[in-house]
């Protein structure tokens, strides 16, 4: 006569039976990948969007756009700052740029870039120091991005120095983080921190295999109509999304996408520094990131 185990039996149908994180996962990836994008076809790249009711996406409400420009195309990626707060807009009117979104993260009394900066070679910000340790760098200064000549964004891990970009090379950098996926791995973040698993309006940039550069804003602050995103949560979507590399950048109510001839007066999202779901609540930002053409 055999013999159950009750210990054993329970064991192995806890290690059978989806857990609900599981299952919810399971359900995300679904939704997302049977999203019906509302898609445009433009000079250079594509433009995808897509409002998530009735709680379809990590149990929320979300309202996505992105910009996929493809390997080969004639639009590029160029960095933008000015020491006077200004609009992504503005930034991207005065380029004569096809789109844009917020850069990185900045002092919004002063204005001055938090993160390191550099333009056309010239330094514009450095990675300030914490009030305890001057030497190592902030959680959100991991993630320099290397602008190539022709504009596509190369992905770094630096050391924890906070001055390691003054020894490169190149042109244009822009430091931001955190990175959210390195060299086709999931990077882990810290979840004791606020800034990570709770929800905000966030903006991030990745790259897939093939070259594809990926631009993302998630509209948050609005309850009923979308949540915002965690930063675990912003990850999987740009796994989704087929990236290999990605990092955040600066959110919260900077979030903003600009389209040239697109939305109301170029702006495709919802920012929100002015309390309503609509497309007036611009941020002035310190810097941003615009898409041109050769």
């Amino acid at each position: 006569m055999k013999h159950r185990h009750p210990l054993l039996l329970a064991f192995l149908l806890i290690l059978l039976t989806p857990t609900h994180a599981q299952s919810r996962f399971v359900a995300d990836s679904i939704a997302f990948a049977n999203v019906l994008w509302d898609t445009d076809t433009l000079d250079g790249f594509i433009y995808r969007t897509h409002h998530f009711t009735y709680r379809q996406l990590f149990g929320s409400n979300q309202n996505l756009c992105i910009i996929e420009i493809p390997k080969g195309s004639k639009s590029h990626l160029v960095l933008a700052a000015d020491t006077v707060l200004t609009r992504v807009s503005d930034f991207a009117i005065r380029a004569k740029a096809q789109a844009a979104i917020n850069g990185s993260y900045f002092d919004m009394r002063s204005g001055a870039p938090v993160c390191y900066l550099r333009i056309n070679g010239k330094q514009l910000g450095e990675n300030t120091p914490m009030a305890t340790d001057s030497v190592n760098r902030k959680y959100y200064q991991n993630a320099p991005l290397r602008m190539t000549r022709r504009g596509h964004p190369r992905f770094l891990v630096p050391d924890s120095s906070r001055t390691a970009e003054c020894k490169l090379p190149d042109s244009n950098i822009m430091t931001t983080g955190p990175m959210l996926i390195h060299r086709g791995e999931i990077v882990p973040q810290r979840l004791d921190r606020r800034f990570v698993y709770q929800r905000h309006n966030r903006t991030a940039l990745g790259l897939k295999r093939d070259g594809t550069i990926i631009l993302l804003v998630a509209d948050g602050r609005a309850k009923d109509q979308c949540s915002g995103l965690s930063i675990p949560e912003l990850t999987r979507i740009m796994r989704w999304l087929g990236c290999a590399e990605a990092v955040n950048l600066d959110g919260g109510g900077s979030t903003t996408m600009y389209i040239k001839g697109r939305g109301e007066e170029g702006i495709v999202n919802h920012p929100s520094d002015n309390g309503r779901f609509d497309a007036k609540g611009q941020r002035r930002v310190a810097n941003a990131i615009l898409v041109v053409k050769d």
